[in-house]
């Protein structure tokens, strides 16, 4: 039997010498054996030293961090009152939205300059033998017309592109609010900025066909300053030369180009008396921008944007717009008080009440809320000043040819 036994597991091929398990395939009939190991020597185990574990352990894989954004994402800003969903505004509303937008209240800034560079070119031609001198009215309408388009064109752009860049986001007082209260698009704003800004330019253009070909060139340098003061990464209100273009295009440049689209030509003396009365008219838009700064410094800081205001710091800022404010009527004073001097002039000085709010103002005012209205007490103080200005110039031309007038043009 022993035998017969090792004669079965020599013919077994799945026995091995580690003692596997195995079975053996007969033929039909036979019957299937299983042989198992007694003992396994312990070197014939594979084994894996422990090290290497440790060592595999403390690989780290290299994990290579890379954006994928493709460009910068601009989302649409959640409106600060939003209406029902079923809830559709008039045309009405609409306009008044859009008029709101667009900012208004600067408009005078570009209107003022032209009406008194077409008075001072208007007056140049009044005598005693034409007391009612030369006035193009169409032309006069359709510049005013032109400058607006342009005006609101520039202050719709800037919107968008304070927008682009992150600034005013959030700042509910600075921007017109079309696009920062969620109401408009900025796509569309920017075609309505667009449109404006082509039919101002349009509108330049005839007027320019008409008059000196020294036109052409100052309404292509407004309509650059009007697209480039705030458009581009590097635009001119960024590179902190907002306030000294705000001071040739609501001074001289609108003023000249209204006088040469009145009279065609300047003489050298009519030049120098209208570059002088374009001094106050700049320095009082130079503060109102300034004081605008002011009160957008902290979003202007937070955004990147360097202006004089954020430069200078809130002290020497307000001592900055006390030194525009004061130089425009020394510029006055200068004009009126002389001897043989143009005296009428000096009621533009009954502006004093709102200049002595305004001054008083700039001195507290700290927080946006309140250089916002300072803000608007200087536009307001602009427009008076301008006004009695224009006034003071024109009675100052008509009176001494008033015996000089027709009859039925007389009040008595």
């Amino acid at each position: 039997m022993q035998e017969k036994d090792k004669a079965a597991g020599k013919s077994d091929p799945h026995t091995t010498k580690q003692g596997i398990v195995g079975t053996q395939s007969l033929k039909p009939g036979a019957s299937s054996q299983i042989v198992t190991a007694e003992s396994v020597q312990s070197e014939e185990i594979p084994t894996i030293p422990l090290g290497s574990f440790q060592t595999v352990s403390a690989l780290q894989p290299e994990v290579a961090v890379r954006s994928v954004a493709t460009s910068k994402s601009i989302q649409l800003p959640m409106p600060l009152v939003v209406q029902p969903a079923e809830y559709r505004r008039s045309l009405g509303e609409w306009l008044e939205l859009w008029w709101e937008g667009m900012r208004p209240g600067y408009l005078w800034l570009a209107l003022s300059p032209a009406l008194l560079g077409s008075l001072l070119a208007w007056t140049s031609t009044i005598s005693a033998a034409t007391p009612l001198g030369h006035l193009h009215v169409l032309h006069l309408i359709v510049m005013l017309v032109a400058l607006a388009a342009l005006q609101f064109g520039a202050n719709v752009v800037n919107d968008y592109y304070d927008y682009v860049k992150g600034i005013d986001t959030s700042n509910t007082l600075g921007p017109g609010g079309l696009i920062q209260q969620g109401l408009i698009k900025p796509s569309r704003v920017l075609l309505v900025g667009f449109i404006l800004l082509g039919i101002g330019t349009l509108l330049g253009i005839v007027l320019a066909t008409s008059g000196n070909l020294s036109i052409y060139l100052i309404g292509l340098i407004g309509v650059l300053c009007a697209y480039f003061f705030s458009a581009t990464k590097h635009s001119l209100s960024s590179l902190l030369l907002g306030e000294i273009v705000c001071f040739l295009i609501y001074g001289p440049l609108i003023m000249l180009g209204a006088y040469l689209l009145q009279a065609g030509t300047i003489s050298h003396a009519d030049l120098v008396k209208l570059l002088v009365y374009s001094l106050p008219v700049g320095l009082l838009a130079v503060a109102i921008v300034h004081v605008n700064n002011m009160r957008d410094m902290e979003s202007d800081n937070d955004a990147g944007k360097f202006t004089p205001a954020s430069l200078l710091g809130m002290r020497f800022s307000r001592v900055f717009y006390v030194l525009l404010i004061l130089g425009a009527y020394a510029i006055i004073a200068a004009l009126g008080i002389p001897r043989h001097a143009s005296h009428l002039i000096l009621i533009t000085f009954w502006t004093l009440p709102t200049l002595v709010v305004a001054l008083t103002g700039i001195a507290r005012a700290d927080l946006p809320a309140s250089l916002h209205i300072e803000l608007r007490e200087t536009i307001k103080l602009h427009r008076y000043f301008m006004i009695l200005l224009i006034v003071a110039l024109l009675a100052t031309a008509f009176i001494p040819v008033l015996p000089h007038l027709p009859s039925h043009l007389l009040p008595f």
